[in-house]
């Protein structure tokens, strides 16, 4: 099982796309961390990913609860500002860093600060010489994203070991999107050619490591996804700063997705079920539903609803239009079936953007 833990709802970054904890949770944990250990070691292969606002503003917080619970992994998600801040044995400890970073330079501060690619990529850079884990760049899609060149731009840093996204659908701020429809056109063009290009790459021996992509291909190899794919109430939950246990951690305030709090018993936690269309579409058993929050709330009607999963099939379509030449890959040895199985654990990617 997978444990995300809300470290603290502050965060040292005003994304313009993102609205912040606000009064969702508290601004900092009013539990004791005992409590939250017994909680969790009733897992008997628990892996804790510390979240936030920005974990790195609380080491403190981190340290302990790495020094006092033993779990198989650790995973982060950061926004990189504070990488270096933490001592080298512990940053060793990840088994994944995840570093948001939104593409070329001048994405990456429209939306998140000037000079905050540079801080950010010296950053990882500093910690490349001694990290050899997963190292994932962690974007968001968004009107001034052309996802062919901001993926393959931070593929072709060689820091990152992996690349993903997400669509800034739905839950998104107000003056985002501008012309959400044709931006979708453009991305779906995009994809196809993002789509060729990885293939090209395997094609001389190379996976390169974009998770959506994996993602859904190893769900194609019979792999099959979670639903949702991120595994939100299924392998993972959520932890608030107030101690309450949900499924989903983008929406800790709504009551459908909350399950129980630290001292539940984890076999007595509630369950979120996902509502149709979903569980009844042919490419339920790849795309389980996308996500969560997305399925349930519909907040941009059913045409926005339609809009979105129309990128979802395209990208499975394009995925499973190549599995039988990528399994040619295999017979030929050009590429290890090993190399194609990814994630090979949940560390937080959510697969399907």
């Amino acid at each position: 099982m997978l444990f995300i833990v809300f470290l603290t709802a502050r965060c040292d970054l005003k994304c313009r796309y993102c609205g912040g904890l606000g009064d969702v949770m508290p601004q900092e944990i009013e539990y004791r961390i005992e409590d939250l250990r017994d909680f969790i070691l009733q897992d008997e292969n628990p892996s804790i990913a510390f979240y936030g606002g920005e974990p790195f503003l609380r080491l403190k917080t981190m340290k302990k609860i790495m020094d006092v619970i033993e779990c198989e992994r650790y995973i982060v998600q950061t926004n990189g500002l504070r990488l270096r801040s933490l001592e080298e044995d512990y940053l060793k400890r990840f088994s994944t860093i995840l570093v948001s970073i939104d593409g070329v330079r001048e994405v990456t501060d429209y939306y998140r600060g000037h000079g905050v690619y540079d801080r950010v990529l010296e950053n990882v850079r500093a910690i490349k010489d001694f990290f050899k884990n997963e190292l994932i760049a962690r974007m968001v899609a968004t009107q001034k994203t052309n996802i062919f060149r901001d993926v393959t731009h931070l593929l072709g840093l060689n820091v990152f070991t992996h690349v993903h996204w997400q669509i800034d659908a739905v839950w998104s701020a107000e003056g985002i999107w501008r012309d959400f429809k044709s931006w979708v056109e453009a991305y779906k063009r995009g994809l196809s050619k993002l789509v060729e290009f990885w293939f090209s790459e395997m094609e001389k021996g190379r996976v390169l490591g974009i998770v959506p992509f994996l993602g859904v291909l190893k769900a194609l190899l019979g792999f099959e996804n979670t639903a949702p794919p991120c595994g939100s109430g299924v392998d993972s939950v959520a932890i608030t700063t107030d101690g309450k246990v949900i499924a989903c951690p983008i929406c800790a305030d709504l009551d459908w997705n909350i399950l129980g709090n630290i001292k539940t018993d984890l076999e007595k936690l509630k369950s979120v079920d996902l509502l149709d269309p979903c569980p009844n579409c042919t490419y339920f058993r790849v795309c389980g539903g996308r996500c969560l929050f997305f399925n349930r709330e519909r907040l941009w009607g059913e045409d926005g609803f339609e809009l979105v999963c129309s990128t979802v099939k395209h990208l499975i379509d394009e995925i499973k239009s190549l599995k039988d030449r990528i399994l040619d890959l295999v017979d030929d040895n050009v590429v290890r079936f090993d190399d194609l199985i990814y994630p090979k654990f949940n560390n937080t990617t959510e697969i399907i953007p």
